[in-house]
């Protein structure tokens, strides 16, 4: 009965530690954790998970830079953007490849898509007459 108790203890405490693998969106049920609306478009969404692995969801870039410099009191883990080319594929913002202008039109207006891959990134720079941009300058245009 001991070993029971312990094991499910066990269980327990590990289910309540958060994971820092970004989560799938519920496209049209998960609001956006700072502008509260409704995410409709997973090219957009973004993620950003803290220390102790709470997870917060945004329908753009834009909202998660502003949300994060609102919020300085939690220490944060992770970014994550969603790849523009694929619904709940996320990528570690500094890893990605992003374009801002152009003929992006992202909910919240941050206008900007990221990319798995520098290829993809040049290949729809021109499409969307866009702009390449690193994470670095969109953190730090808000």
């Amino acid at each position: 009965m001991k070993k029971i108790f312990l094991t499910l203890l066990a269980i327990g405490f590990l289910m309540s530690c958060g994971s820092k693998e970004p989560k799938p969106i519920k496209l049209n049920a998960d609001p956006c954790d700072f502008c509260k609306m409704t995410i409709s478009n997973s090219k957009f969404a973004a993620q950003l998970i803290t220390q102790k692995g709470r997870h917060y969801k945004f329908d753009d870039i834009a909202c998660m830079i502003q949300f994060a410099k609102s919020n300085t009191v939690v220490p944060y883990e992770a970014f994550f953007v969603n790849d523009y080319l694929k619904d709940n594929s996320f990528i570690p913002v500094e890893k990605s490849f992003l374009l801002r202008g152009g003929t992006i039109n992202s909910p919240m207006r941050g206008n900007c898509a990221a990319f798995a891959t520098m290829g993809k990134q040049q290949e729809y720079q021109n499409q969307l007459h866009a702009e390449a941009i690193t994470w670095k300058e969109v953190y730090n245009s808000y």
